[in-house]
């Protein structure tokens, strides 16, 4: 009888600074996605999810809006590759629901 066995790939993480399990493959195209899959584990992307969702929620982002998304990639970045806790950032859209900030 066979036996099937699977390698397991692992990351030294520059989120939590050890090695640990990585990404099956990286997590969206471009740069930006290739070094999140090259430095950041599993566990430490699954961190960075459940922030976006609070993030996403807490300002009410548009994620159809290109300003939403280049603000929560701003957001991964300073999460993932930065020490320390991100500091808090100022929202690219106000009054929720990704509309344009108004005065």
């Amino acid at each position: 009888m066979a036996r099937e066995t699977k390698t397991l790939t692992v990351v030294q993480c520059a989120k939590l600074g050890a090695e640990l399990p990585a990404l099956e493959r990286p997590p969206f195209p471009g740069k930006l996605g290739q070094r999140v899959y090259d430095e950041i584990s599993k566990y430490a992307y699954s961190l960075w999810q459940d922030q976006a969702r609070l993030i996403i929620n807490h300002y009410g982002l548009n994620m159809a809006d290109p300003r939403s998304q280049e603000f929560l990639f701003e957001q991964m970045e300073s999460f993932l590759f930065e020490e320390g806790r991100p500091e808090a950032a100022e929202a690219p859209v106000a009054g929720g629901k990704g509309g344009p900030a108004r005065k």
